[in-house]
């Protein structure tokens, strides 16, 4: 019998990626998706789920409310659940332990960090496949390629309605500051020059911070400084955006777009790189059209 798996995130850029690498590596997996945690719960209360995939900050149902309503059914006691999000610090890490995740994964992430976490969970319930899979030294550049070129545009956000609930955005001295906000469409806004400070953050504890020249709800573009081990081009990254002293960090999902050198010579110290957004939040969005207007 073919394992079932359950993915739940609001970015698609993210849930085709994840579904991808499952496809690739254990034949015959079959994949239900959704993109926030009620849709997730009504997946697996119609499905026989072996394992459970989620993102932390959904609308509707954030992951915490999934795991929760999961735990709560008589064949979700046991399911495996593993919580993936762009929030790697250890009070949030503690807190998902607390709710009753069965493991935990950081974006962004490697294939390799992936596959280990999610063939120790099938171990443990005693349906690891049998067939052998591909090497896990597959990049996540080559993983996302297919994703991102099959035909259609790159993961553009699609706009969400209102209703999408709140979801913990920003973090720092202010806690979260959207409870009560109205989201706003993610309809297109044009680009504005500013130099704010956000840091990249990829796979394998590799940070960049940069200066971020223009902005829109689709995209950033920002310079940082030339080092060893750079981002690749659709290589996965999270975003946190320096939002002032009083407002702590926003925090977005991206990919990147674009790479160039900094300047017009191969010994530039500098590189411009773009990074598109794939988050689907409208409250996301009404917290960065809050920070384009104040740039």
């Amino acid at each position: 019998m073919a394992l079932k798996i359950l993915v739940a995130d609001d970015a698609t850029f993210i849930r085709d990626m994840i579904k991808k690498q499952l496809r690739d590596r254990i034949p015959g997996v079959e994949i239900f998706d959704a993109m926030d945690g009620a849709r997730a719960f009504a997946l697996f209360k119609q499905n026989d789920i072996d394992l459970i995939l989620s993102d932390w900050e959904m609308p509707l149902m954030t992951g915490e409310e999934l795991l929760r309503n999961v735990r709560a059914q008589p064949n979700g006691a046991k399911t495996p659940f593993i919580m993936i999000s762009s929030r790697g610090d250890r009070d949030h890490i503690v807190k998902a332990i607390q709710a009753g995740v069965s493991d935990y994964i950081s974006k962004p992430f490697t294939p390799e960090e992936f596959h280990k976490k999610v063939h120790k969970q099938l171990r443990v319930i005693g349906k690891v496949p049998t067939a052998a899979m591909p090497s896990l030294m597959q990049g996540v550049a080559n993983a996302s390629i297919g994703v991102l070129t099959g035909g259609r545009e790159a993961a553009a956000p699609a706009p969400r309605s209102a209703q999408s609930a709140s979801a913990t955005l920003l973090t720092g001295a202010a806690g979260s500051l959207l409870t009560g906000t109205k989201p706003v469409q993610a309809v297109p806004s044009p680009a504005k020059t500013t130099k704010a400070q956000a840091q990249l953050r990829f796979a394998n504890n590799r940070i960049f911070p940069c200066v971020i020249r223009e902005m829109s709800l689709q995209l950033m573009s920002c310079v940082l400084q030339r080092a060893d081990n750079l981002p690749a081009l659709f290589e996965q990254a999270v975003v946190d955006i320096d939002m002032g002293e009083s407002n702590g960090l926003a925090r977005v999902n991206g990919y990147v777009h674009s790479l160039m050198a900094g300047e017009n010579r191969a010994d530039s110290n500098s590189l411009k790189i773009v990074i598109r957004f794939v988050d689907n939040d409208a409250d996301k969005f009404e917290v960065l059209s809050k920070f384009i207007a104040q740039m």
